[in-house]
């Protein structure tokens, strides 16, 4: 049985009035894949930010390989980040870098890596995410989107992480690329053995690289099962969101 890589419990948060996460529970087991889906403004986006501690939230725990990281601040936080990678919505990568610096930026400027060493490692990423090594003189500003989502990929796993988080990964890319992002997530998934915890809506990204799927709804999670489940859910919200109709217990905003 495969141990939790990500425990959390009776999590919530509020800005003001609006409550967003109303009791949180989840748990994401080592090596697998799970995916968190959910309509706009159903605060996916906001328990990922909880998990990587850039909001506290007002009650509830967080555990990261059975170490509580709830209310951690500074640079014992700090600590904790150096175990995740994350590729992010918009690949926020620094556009006055060249691709290999961006790639190697950690290693480089935190773990103290000499520039040979580092450029050497951001090669070896770059080929694993399928790009050829004179990307790796290139700019951001000079590559596609779907080659920055990659860059941005080898980037989140260029610190063998034990776990790693996607944003949105194939929000704005055309359905070729997002197909080709998914499968490199996969395979990096698969090859290095990490923990992947995904926040999307997009259902054909959720059945390509899941192995276990969470909706979240209202602030809580209201089903989760195997990727293999969607297709013939026992649960009516996940029905509604899978066949996008309006007509359902999940209430729709015109």
């Amino acid at each position: 049985m495969s141990s939790t890589a990500i425990e959390i419990r009776d999590l919530h948060i509020s800005f003001g009035s609006n409550h967003v996460l109303r009791g949180v529970n989840l748990d994401v087991p080592s090596g697998s894949s799970l995916v968190v889906i959910g309509g706009s403004g159903s605060g996916k986006s906001v328990l990922l930010k909880c998990i990587l501690g850039i909001l506290q939230p007002d009650s509830g725990t967080i555990h990261i390989n059975g170490e509580e990281i709830t209310g951690l601040y500074g640079r014992h936080l700090d600590n904790f980040r150096t175990r995740f990678g994350m590729l992010f919505q918009g690949s926020a990568l620094f556009d006055s870098l060249p691709v290999w610096e961006n790639v190697a930026f950690y290693p480089l400027h935190n773990q103290g890596m000499s520039r040979k060493k580092a450029h050497e490692l951001s090669l070896r990423y770059l080929a694993n995410v399928g790009l050829d090594a004179d990307i790796a003189e290139f700019y951001p500003a000079e590559l596609s989107g779907g080659m920055r989502k990659r860059v941005g990929l080898a980037r989140a796993i260029a610190t063998e992480p034990d776990i790693i988080f996607f944003d949105e990964p194939t929000t704005g890319l055309d359905p070729i690329m997002g197909d080709m992002i998914d499968q490199l997530i996969r395979k990096c998934i698969i090859e290095y053995g990490f923990t992947g915890l995904t926040i999307t809506h997009d259902m054909a990204s959720v059945r390509r690289i899941s192995d276990e799927v969470a909706l979240l709804y209202e602030g809580r999670i209201v089903w989760k099962g195997a990727t293999d489940k969607l297709d013939h859910p026992d649960n009516p919200y996940v029905e509604q969101f899978v066949t996008g109709h309006t007509e359902g217990p999940i209430q729709v905003q015109f």
